[in-house]
C-alpha cells in the first residue's frame, strides 16, 4: 500500500464530535493543469473508477474512540462554483453505524473502491469525507485514496499481528 500526501483525507486527525458532523481535514480537488476539463471547471479526471485495481477509499482509526453512541463515515463529492471552489457536497456512499465499542486501533471504517457519482450527480471535482456521531465521541483517524490496500489478515488478540494462515497450520519452512 503506498499512501500519497495529495490523496490524504486526514492524517491522525482528531474527530470531536458532539453529536454532529466533522468534515475531513483536506478537501481533495481532481482538477489539475492540462487535462480536459468539464463545463465550469469540473475535474474530468479519472480516478481509476472501474479499473481493476480500482483506487481505494481507506479510512482507520489511530486512536480509540471514546464516548458517544455510534459514528459514520460518508464519501462526499462537490462541483465548481465557478469560482474554483465547492458547491454544496453530495454524499456517494455512507458507511454503516460503527458502535463506539467496535471503534478500536485499527478497525476499518471505509475499505471501498472509489467510488462512481451515483445517478444524476454530476462528476465531482471535490471531494471529502464527512465523519457523523451520534453523541459526544472523540477519538483520531487516518483516511486516504490508495491503490492498494494493506489486507494481509489478521490474527492474535485484538487483531494486533499479521498472520497468513489459519490458527493450526504448520507451514514447513
Amino acid at each position: 500500500m503506498i499512501l500519497d500526501n495529495l490523496l490524504t483525507f486526514d492524517l491522525a486527525s482528531a474527530i470531536t464530535v458532539v453529536g454532529g458532523t466533522q468534515a475531513s481535514a483536506n478537501v481533495l480537488d481532481l482538477h489539475m493543469a492540462g487535462i480536459p476539463t468539464l463545463s465550469n471547471n469540473q475535474g474530468a479526471r479519472d480516478i481509476g473508477i472501474g479499473d481493476d485495481p480500482a483506487m481505494k477509499i481507506l479510512s482507520v482509526v489511530t486512536t480509540a474512540f471514546s464516548g458517544g453512541t455510534s459514528m459514520s463515515v460518508a464519501f462526499q463529492g462537490a462541483t465548481d462554483n465557478g469560482s474554483g471552489a465547492a458547491n454544496a457536497f453530495s454524499t456517494y456512499w455512507i458507511s454503516p453505524a460503527y458502535a463506539t465499542a467496535t471503534l478500536v486501533l485499527g478497525a476499518r471504517l471505509m475499505d471501498i473502491d472509489f467510488p462512481r457519482p451515483p445517478a444524476g450527480i454530476a462528476i465531482p471535482r471535490f471531494v471529502r469525507l464527512l465523519y457523523t456521531t451520534v453523541g459526544a465521541a472523540a477519538g483520531n483517524v487516518s483516511s486516504y485514496v490508495v491503490l492498494d490496500r494493506d489486507d494481509q489478515l489478521y490474527q492474535g488478540t485484538g487483531n494486533a499481528t499479521y498472520g497468513g494462515y489459519p490458527a493450526g497450520i504448520t507451514i514447513a519452512n
